[in-house]
């Protein structure tokens, strides 16, 4: 059986957490201020990053993807989460759930190689700081950034069409607040086992060789700092890639934890609360991480600021 020709016509049932209607004005507070916080952050981001000359520079041009990744990758799902926590019929569209599947699996697979290669401008910053203007120079970092985004979008087609090419036998309710691969692979009426297997191989290389690059830069970037003698400065380069860490840990230990395992071991309830803090709590912290801790990125802000303020006078 097709699974297309057999879902086409009905769509599926988003169950989230139907099943606990007291979670339902808490989890509405905390989606909408952390979308609130995600759009008003990544949005300011793009804005002085594109506006201010002085930060036309290899670590901000990938900030700036990085924004416009987390922009998209929370409005792919986060309005219709509202929207269904607002109504009983908590539904989407199947052509809805493959457009949200493909979007989501490829936005989220393109963030994991984006701060990879963020973590190597760092490196390369720090450890290498008299070759960095010849190493990132603008071909490259605009050649890792279309890598990123190409190589994303290539692995959520293909784990996509192998997700939704399992026949589900009439199955519609997805125990889920939006479609993702392990919850649409439990709908599978057949031995999900060959499909698992594939998934887990494309998954290894997206999620476990960027960040174990990332921990090795971060490594040498550990070994370099500790030979700087002054205390101020190890103390804030330390604040600085401690926070990063923080986020990476984050992203990555989530996505690890609901991709890298067979969808049956997941528990229910703990793998929909997962998802969130990859889906929605990781793109809201990275404004603040990667900015709000960051001395050029405020002086930049005020100084578009007070342009835009001169120009309206």
């Amino acid at each position: 059986m097709n699974w297309a020709n057999d879902s086409s016509p009905k769509g599926f049932i988003l169950l989230g957490f139907s099943d606990k209607p007291w979670l339902q004005m808490p989890l509405l507070v905390v989606l909408l201020i952390s979308y609130t916080f995600t759009i008003f952050g990544n949005v300011s981001i793009m804005i002085v990053c594109i506006l201010d000359p002085k930060l036309h520079t290899p670590m901000y041009f990938f900030l700036t993807n990085l924004s416009i990744l987390d922009l998209c990758y929370t409005t792919s799902t986060v309005p219709h989460m509202l929207a269904n926590i607002c109504r009983n019929k908590k539904t989407i569209s199947y052509g809805g759930c493959v457009a949200q599947l493909i979007i989501f699996l490829a936005l989220g697979a393109t963030e994991c190689l984006l701060l990879a290669v963020m973590s190597f401008d760092r490196f390369v910053a720090i450890c290498r700081p008299l070759h960095y203007v010849v190493i990132m120079n603008r071909w490259f970092c605009l050649r890792m950034a279309a890598f990123s985004w190409l190589t994303g979008f290539s692995n959520s087609v293909l784990q996509s069409s192998l997700t939704l090419n399992m026949p589900r036998c009439g199955h519609r309710e997805v125990d889920h607040f939006f479609c993702e691969v392990p919850t649409l692979l439990k709908l599978s009426c057949a031995d999900t086992k060959p499909i698992e297997a594939e998934l887990f191989f494309f998954s290894v290389l997206i999620l476990l060789i960027p960040v174990t690059l990332i921990l090795i830069s971060y490594g040498f970037i550990a070994q370099a700092v500790l030979k700087i003698r002054s205390a101020e400065g190890r103390r804030k380069a330390f604040g600085t890639c401690g926070s990063h860490m923080v986020v990476v840990s984050l992203f990555f230990g989530t996505g690890i934890y609901m991709y890298l395992q067979p969808p049956s071991s997941t528990s229910k309830d703990w793998g929909k609360i997962v998802s969130l803090f990859y889906g929605i709590i990781t793109p809201m912290l990275n404004p603040l991480i990667y900015s709000l801790r960051n001395k050029d990125m405020k002086e930049a802000f005020k100084r578009v600021m007070s342009r835009i303020f001169l120009y309206k006078k």
